[in-house]
């Protein structure tokens, strides 16, 4: 019964600024380094209008830091949620080492993420034991991690 129920809002949340939905489309948001709040592209427009407007010196929209112009302090800030056990900064960390094709440690930050209650790396973590990426392939943890995300209000787990 729990798993055909519609979520209250999307999986995504809201944006902490307007308080409206995210989009599900993952193009019509941002992500911070900083916070890893997902914003959406709209208060993040508005706020660089602002600064331009203001001439002023970029900050993040939600907690207002500096904006880091290099990859090197961008990573450092990744670095910082990660150490403080942030389920998104894992998510993130743990699909770009699959990207690199580490499926061993990408496996270990997506179970911490999902643990944590982050919705995506539920579904990822279903796609590596389909694809038996870094796991060996059991349909019945595919299952899992499935329904724990279709039960969350993730759209693509739930058509699954």
């Amino acid at each position: 019964e729990i798993l055909f129920k519609q979520p209250e809002s999307s999986h995504r949340g809201d944006c902490p600024i307007c308080c409206l939905p995210v989009p599900l489309d993952a193009e019509k948001s941002i992500i911070q380094t900083c916070c890893s709040e997902i914003i959406c592209k709209g208060c993040d427009h508005a706020n660089k209008m602002r600064e331009i407007e203001g001439k002023l010196s970029f900050k993040c929209p939600f907690c207002r830091r500096p904006v880091p112009r290099e990859k090197r302090f961008r990573d450092k800030q990744r670095m910082k949620r990660l150490e403080v056990n942030d389920p998104v900064a894992m998510r993130y960390k743990g699909k770009d080492l699959c990207k690199k094709g580490e499926y061993d440690s990408a496996f270990g930050y997506l179970m911490k993420a999902a643990e944590l209650g982050e919705l995506e790396a539920q579904y990822s973590l279903a796609g590596m034991y389909r694809d038996g990426d870094g796991v060996e392939k059991d349909e019945g943890m595919e299952m899992y991690h499935l329904e724990e995300a279709a039960i969350g209000g993730h759209p693509f787990a739930r058509h699954n």
